[in-house]
């Protein structure tokens, strides 16, 4: 696909923080891009990049071929897409890339798939800063068939496209990937919590944590696993993650002791020590 006639034209709805940047590396496409925002500011810099500038979201419906959507919340998407399904002809893919129900995109996929409209979810991480270099990661809730279609013009603005499955599944796989960022920020709290009580200094805490986490990968380091089951003792990785879990109870005894010594409750450390061999997939022997 390499002219304006077999290359699907795109859309874009909704230039904030993070659409502009995305939107903004599909200037190049070369079926060429239709965007709108409520705001005329917002599409200015896209126009006088080549995008074309729509009246309305149906208008976009009636101009595109794949349509992202990047919008505030579950109300905002479903008020966009009535309006698009007013244009929008059979065939047309509406990518949701908003963080919102991991109901929304399942339930408007089966009430327009009849339609022969693909509603799918495909939301995104990495911030805006990833956006404007084309370096996001993607998680895309569709059929496998349309998830091939839309891979070319997602890879513009992602470095990382992943087919997490079924519309609905991109979402549930951004809940648990956000899940793990803000509990890391909940725990790195409580670690300053700790530091501060110990008379450290947060800030050259802070710089130790940021350069030793760029060196070994932090807690995605560990998620090689196909599975949550407990590891055979065969498993390459069970050793490892044995060792893993001895050196990691232990620091967690250690600060839990200084948390004692200090003052400071540290529930997020105990509940640490209480499932780390759990999540290694090396929990200990249960008494019969």
């Amino acid at each position: 696909m390499s002219t304006a006639q077999t290359t699907p034209r795109l859309g874009y709805i909704g230039l904030g923080n993070m659409g502009a940047p995305m939107a903004k590396r599909l200037l190049e496409w070369p079926g060429g891009v239709t965007v709108f925002d409520l705001r005329t500011e917002a599409m200015t810099p896209l126009a006088e990049g080549g995008a074309d500038i729509a009246e309305s979201v149906a208008d976009v419906g009636a101009n595109a071929d794949i349509i992202s959507i990047t919008v505030l919340d579950d109300a905002q998407v479903r008020q966009v897409i009535a309006e698009l399904v007013t244009t929008a002809k059979p065939g047309t893919v509406i990518a949701i890339h908003s963080t919102i129900a991991d109901t929304t995109a399942a339930e408007l996929a089966q009430e327009l798939g009849p339609r022969g409209i693909h509603v799918i979810d495909a939301p995104v991480s990495g911030g805006a800063g990833a956006a404007e270099k084309g370096q996001l990661a993607t998680m895309v809730g569709a059929d496998r068939a349309v998830y091939e279609q839309i891979k070319p013009a997602f890879k513009c603005w992602a470095s990382l496209v992943i087919h997490a499955g079924e519309p609905g599944a991109g979402t549930r796989m951004k809940l648990a990937r956000n899940m793990l960022t803000f509990t890391g920020y909940a725990a790195a709290g409580e670690a300053m919590r700790l530091a501060e009580a110990a008379g450290l200094d947060l800030q050259a805490l802070g710089r130790v944590v940021r350069h030793t986490d760029a060196l070994t990968g932090g807690p995605g380091v560990i998620m090689l696993l196909d599975s949550t089951a407990p590891l055979a003792a065969d498993h390459f990785l069970h050793d490892a993650f044995t060792h893993t879990r001895g050196l990691g109870e232990k620091d967690l005894r250690l600060a839990l002791d200084l948390g004692q010594a200090t003052g400071v409750d540290l529930p997020l450390a105990q509940r640490a020590l209480d499932q780390l061999g759990a999540a290694l997939g090396v929990p200990h022997p249960t008494a019969d």
